[in-house]
């Protein structure tokens, strides 16, 4: 019995997100954008995670593209999607690693922090998806 309760617990404790989906089309749409806008004072994401060398996760964008392709999406989209815990967007390195410390973030963003607090639209967005949100 000691032994079913402990499991039990330890079950419990593990995030139910493990058979969650995250939407492929959310991300397109509404998550992927964020990796090429310019934010000011910053470095698009783009810059340093695609491309040959890259630290990271992202396809190249092709010549005078100013996004990814289809195919190239659904690379992305794999990819990114090794970053996150579904249903949890605060153990997701996604958004730890370029959120402030102050914040809740980690100390391990060599490219700034684009995030200054959890409250930022940018994060938020990102943190949606996580949680499960899709494109109606």
């Amino acid at each position: 019995m000691f032994l079913l309760c402990v499991m039990t617990a330890l079950l419990a404790q593990q995030p139910a997100s493990s058979s969650m989906v995250l939407d492929f089309e959310f991300f397109r749409s509404e998550v992927q954008p964020i990796f090429v806008e310019k934010r000011p004072g910053f470095t698009r994401c783009v810059v340093c995670h695609a491309g040959e060398g890259r630290v990271g996760f992202l396809e190249p964008l092709l010549p005078n593209a100013t996004t990814w392709n289809e195919e190239q999406s659904r690379l992305n989209f794999e990819a990114v999607s090794q970053l996150v815990m579904p249903g949890d967007p605060l153990t997701s390195r996604l958004l730890m690693h370029p959120l402030e410390p102050d914040a809740g973030g980690d100390e391990f963003h060599n490219g700034g922090r684009q995030f200054t607090s959890q409250e930022d639209p940018w994060f938020q967005t990102l943190a949606a998806w996580v949680r499960g949100a899709t494109r109606n």
